[in-house]
């Protein structure tokens, strides 16, 4: 049976959801988990939910929380990342000091001032992991779910020897919301996405083998239907393709939308401000899951949406699998660049995790990925040289940040948050 350590379980809901999964495939229930956080308040949440839906099914696997990393990561054949890098405190660095410069941060995690910072954060941390992979379990696959993904996994890909991918739910997710949109049953769908992650495109979606896109244009004729999701609907109308991420995440990575407060609330009525809330949600989810274990309510185990067990199960029985999953671009997707992380169709079986070949995608999806990936390549190439400068400069490519800032200002803002955040960022020099 395999050994699956999680890297920042403290992330009670998302690391039981995963274990949950684990223990829907009767031939992973007697698999070894091993639970790593620095959080030992968070972390033993997670343990004891764990440990209670083990014995609920009577399943054999075992659930440990080593004293230290290594231990935990000792033999292992899979590693799932779930870190947030000093948790709430820098992330509201990251937020509250563009606002006083006049950049409006729905999420702020994975592009813009807020994605290049928490990347900075993170890469070193990742780095340090990989090197303590090397030593124990060399030959281990890393399933990252941390943000920003296409920064952290390309800094894993340039700079070390780990087998790593990428892993979110957008993909799935958007699929199901376009079945609804289209009124078909999410399970007769079938689609072909790919880009970069959070700026994939469904480059193809079918319903029943045959082509479903005019469903989706007669949706976007619907003003019901376009109030749900504005911004993706007006890309579409644009751009002719439709997009992975919500349209509150979305707006930030490009520069159309969010230059004013009346933009704003022309296309996202609905504040949907991620930073206010999430600290509140997460400590309501602790205390969720702490009163359902003082209860004697059978705990909910039913199987996720989430690719990162299906990849392990595929792998572990030889049962074929497609996902889409954020790998080095090795001439998949052949008009963006070599070495950048691009989200793509990967097939999964015992033989590993295989992308697909992709081709060109449409010229003005590439572009519009391409402004992406410029600050995404200048984040890692900061991290990886340990350069203040050059995390400057990729904050300087942010396409929203540029239409809303001069080159000066965008200076000052990101010495301030340089400034605040020297207990992370002390190696750029």
């Amino acid at each position: 049976m395999p050994k699956v350590a999680m890297i920042g379980a403290g992330s009670t809901v998302f690391a039981t959801r995963l274990i949950g999964d684990m223990l829907t495939y009767p031939e992973l229930a007697d698999s070894t988990i091993t639970l790593v956080d620095v959080d030992q308040a968070r972390l033993s949440t997670t343990q004891a939910h764990a440990e209670r839906a083990v014995q609920q099914l009577g399943a054999g696997m075992r659930i440990e929380a080593p004293a230290t990393r290594r231990e935990a990561l000792e033999d292992a054949d899979y590693v799932i990342v779930m870190v947030m890098i000093g948790g709430v405190a820098p992330f509201e660095i990251d937020i509250q000091v563009p606002a006083r410069f006049g950049i409006d941060q729905t999420v702020g995690d994975t592009l813009g001032p807020g994605g290049v910072f928490r990347g900075l954060r993170t890469i070193p941390f990742l780095l340090e992991l990989a090197d303590e992979m090397e030593e124990v379990c060399p030959d281990a696959l890393m399933l990252n779910y941390a943000n920003p993904m296409a920064i952290n996994c390309w800094a894993m890909n340039a700079a070390t020897d780990i087998e790593t991918i990428g892993l979110c739910h957008s993909v799935q997710g958007t699929a199901r919301q376009l079945a609804g949109y289209c009124n078909i049953p999410a399970d007769e769908v079938t689609y072909w996405v790919a880009g970069i992650n959070h700026m994939a495109w469904f480059l193809r979606f079918e319903h029943q083998d045959q082509d479903a896109y005019p469903l989706i244009w007669q949706a976007s004729e619907d003003p019901k239907i376009v109030a749900q999701d504005p911004i993706r609907f007006d890309m579409f109308k644009h751009f002719d393709y439709f997009v992975t991420e919500s349209s509150n995440h979305m707006s930030e990575y490009i520069p159309y939308y969010r230059k004013n407060t009346e933009l704003i609330t022309k296309y996202l009525p609905e504040k949907w401000d991620y930073p206010s809330f999430w600290p509140i949600d997460r400590e309501a989810s602790q205390e969720k899951v702490r009163s359902l274990l003082a209860s004697s309510e059978p705990l909910d185990l039913s199987r996720s949406h989430e690719y990162g067990v299906q990849i392990i199960h595929a792998i572990e029985t030889d049962t074929p699998l497609r996902v889409n999953a954020n790998v080095e671009n090795t001439g998949l997707i052949t008009n963006l660049p070599a070495g950048a992380c691009v989200e793509v169709p990967c097939l999964v079986d015992k033989t590993g995790v295989q992308p697909c070949h992709v081709g060109d995608l449409p010229t003005q999806l590439a572009a519009l990925n391409l402004s992406n990936i410029s600050v995404q390549e200048m984040c890692v190439t900061a991290a990886l040289a340990g350069d203040r400068r050059m995390a400057m400069q990729a904050v300087l490519l942010d396409p929203l940040t540029a239409a809303l800032l001069t080159p000066a200002q965008i200076e000052r803002m990101v010495e301030e948050m340089l400034d605040a955040q020297t207990d992370y960022l002390d190696y750029l020099q």
